[in-house]
């Protein structure tokens, strides 16, 4: 059994340590407020850009704009993944890499990463993984100015032919408690079949909604060269905020059950400091006794 001393020794580190759980879930309880609503304002506009996109690649009879090229055989992929800089946030990096990895092994075609997150650089680089870019230091509440640079990445990828489709993995904000990680679209802007393509859990697409055509001014060429690449944009942008929100959320959830278990071993350790010191006074009075005793016998025989 651990001495007295031991005990409070951990008691007092596991106290200082329930303080620091406690602090950062208050820290992320702030930012995940902040992220939630930055993801609830753009996100009905975020669907609806995809939805135009979509539409505008299934009306036309031929590809308008070189971002809705849709290439057979598909030979190389790059998916932009966004995963956390820092830990303490229980599974959220592992499960939206888990999901890219699964999803990159069913294509069976050679895939490269482009991470945003330093935890999802490390876990795919130990996994030997092929990573073209990373983009560290994201800000919490990340502005379209912050993840332009991430979404110029992938276009040019696209638009140069090294890569013949390019997917996003982030983590979707459900809410507060639930998190899920999902595989989309970004490049070509078109609608894909999925039937086509390796089956996957994590992937969730757009689908038509038979809109008529659209009339464009002053010509479509010239309309869809200024709005493609503001939409392909605006969906780095949005699976920037799903992750940030669903990043803060997790570390919320993971710091609110460290700190309830170091409550819970707070309480354990203090009944075992409350015996083990009930223990030391007993030895203390039994020795005592046990001293009063000799002595009494000592001085019963001199007399």
């Amino acid at each position: 059994m651990e001495t007295l001393r031991e005990i409070r020794r951990r008691i007092r580190s596991v106290h200082n340590l329930s303080q620091v759980t406690r602090a950062l879930e208050a820290v992320s309880a702030s930012k995940v407020q902040k992220a939630q609503v930055a993801v609830m304002r753009t996100r009905a506009y975020a669907h609806r850009a995809w939805e135009v996109i979509v539409n505008l690649s299934s009306v036309s009879g031929t590809p308008l704009h070189p971002l809705l090229i849709h290439r057979e055989p598909v030979r190389a992929v790059a998916i932009l993944l966004f995963a956390s800089d820092r830990g303490l946030c229980g599974a959220y990096n592992q499960n939206v890499v888990r999901a890219a990895t699964e999803f990159a092994a069913q294509l069976s075609v050679p895939t490269r990463y482009i991470v945003v997150g330093r935890r999802g650089r490390d876990i795919l680089w130990r996994a030997r993984a092929d990573i073209l870019a990373t983009f560290p230091g994201l800000p919490a509440v990340p502005s379209l100015a912050d993840v332009s640079a991430i979404a110029r990445t992938a276009i040019e990828e696209f638009l140069e032919g090294r890569a013949d489709e390019v997917f996003l993995a982030h983590t979707e904000f459900v809410n507060l408690l639930q998190q899920r990680p999902v595989i989309r679209r970004l490049l070509p802007l078109h609608p894909s079949k999925l039937e086509e393509q390796a089956v996957s859990k994590y992937v969730v697409d757009m689908r038509p909604v038979g809109a008529p055509d659209y009339i464009y001014e002053p010509d479509p060429t010239s309309v869809l060269e200024a709005v493609l690449p503001r939409f392909t944009t605006l969906q780095v942008y949005q699976a920037a905020l799903e992750a940030s929100a669903s990043e803060h959320a997790a570390r919320r959830m993971a710091m609110r059950n460290a700190t309830d278990n170091a409550e819970d071993l707070l309480r354990e350790l203090t009944l075992m400091r409350n015996k083990a010191r009930q223990q030391a006074i007993t030895r203390e009075l039994l020795d005592i006794a046990g001293g009063a005793e000799a002595l009494q016998q000592i001085r019963g025989a001199e007399a």
